[in-house]
């Protein structure tokens, strides 16, 4: 017995939840391309426990804000499908920084800041890969897709956090249970595993802010 999989909604028209569902089915359609994604979020996962928190200051703003934006403009990149040239490619990931570096900051006094940062500037990182604008004027457009309808742009990035830190959860928990592999080795592999799915819906989300704002 065959099951249809249900029409895709527009990016104008989509909500958050078909979003994720979007989200997922790409990642499914690409895993193995999508767990680079992974990598880098995974390995600062489980170096993150051993850093000082003097280290960590330094860290967050430099390395890791370094490390996060090649991710998101690598996911950019393959859910787009574009081919930017160097330059395009190199302010993208000079907006990520930018975007990434006082994310752990923000996220120390609460959550919801940093995500409301996220939606506001974060799409800065894939009008860079898709469209050529000076760095400037992409945190601008950003910031106008952010506007084009706000809620929907937090309301899927607080979405996609809390899958894919549930689900991670879970994860880490079932490989320490029945793989017994110790919790670093099972917050990497979960961590590289579920990670992508954030970008990705975030890249996702630059199309239907794109789409709401036209």
């Amino acid at each position: 017995m065959s099951t249809s999989r249900p029409v895709a909604l527009p990016p104008a028209e989509r909500t958050v939840g078909q979003l994720v569902a979007e989200a997922v089915r790409f990642y499914g359609d690409n895993f193995r391309r999508c767990l680079w994604i992974g990598v880098a979020p995974a390995a600062l996962a489980v170096v993150t426990p051993h850093v000082s928190r003097t280290l960590g200051v330094i860290l967050a703003p430099t390395l890791y804000g370094a490390l996060l934006s090649a991710s998101f403009v690598y996911a950019s990149v393959l859910v787009l499908g574009a081919h930017p040239d160097r330059s395009g490619l190199t302010r993208a990931w000079i907006a990520g920084w930018l975007v990434f570096a006082p994310v752990p900051f923000l996220v120390l006094a609460f959550i919801l800041p940093a995500l409301a940062w996220l939606a506001s500037v974060g799409l800065a990182v894939p009008v860079l890969v898709l469209e050529p604008l000076p760095l400037g004027e992409a945190f601008s457009r950003s910031w106008r897709l952010a506007r084009a309808d706000f809620v929907h742009a937090l309301g899927t990035l607080a979405t996609l956090a809390i899958v894919v830190f549930l689900t991670q959860t879970v994860l880490v928990f079932l490989l320490r249970g029945a793989g017994g592999a110790a919790l670093s080795t099972a917050l990497f592999l979960a961590n590289v595993v579920m990670s992508p799915l954030l970008f990705i819906g975030a890249v996702l989300l630059y199309l239907d802010q794109s789409a709401r704002l036209k």
